[in-house]
């Protein structure tokens, strides 16, 4: 996978927004403003998403790709290194899971006004 790959990927969900916040190479991804999603521009390695702490848990063991979020909550995000033993698929699966986190956290407002768009 490639960065534009995943960056196509979360720009087609509903909502979405894309923005450097903390510096020049942090890709964050957003929904009604609030994060699902990060990576380095630079160097695409890994993603950050963010994981039901059952799951996140499950998946690292799984997985090695898939280490507590760097620099994140390690209870609710995870880092998945691109590339390696996750199919390209099944990142953007745990990425789409990460933006349904994030949505049905928002208030019922904004969750409306997501479904209007």
């Amino acid at each position: 996978m490639q960065l534009d790959d995943f960056r196509n990927f979360c720009l087609g969900l509903k909502g979405v927004t894309e923005s450097l916040p903390f510096d020049e190479n942090t890709l964050v991804f957003k929904v009604m403003d609030k994060m699902f999603a990060l990576t380095d521009m630079a160097d695409f390695r890994s993603i950050n998403v963010k994981c039901e702490p059952e799951k996140a848990i499950e998946l690292r063991e799984r997985y090695q790709a898939v280490t507590a979020g760097y620099h994140m909550n390690k209870q609710h995000w995870n880092t998945i290194t691109v590339g390696e033993d996750m199919p390209a698929k099944e990142v953007l699966q745990w990425t789409l899971h990460s933006y349904e986190l994030v949505v049905a956290k928002l208030p019922k407002k904004q969750q409306q006004a997501l479904k209007d768009l």
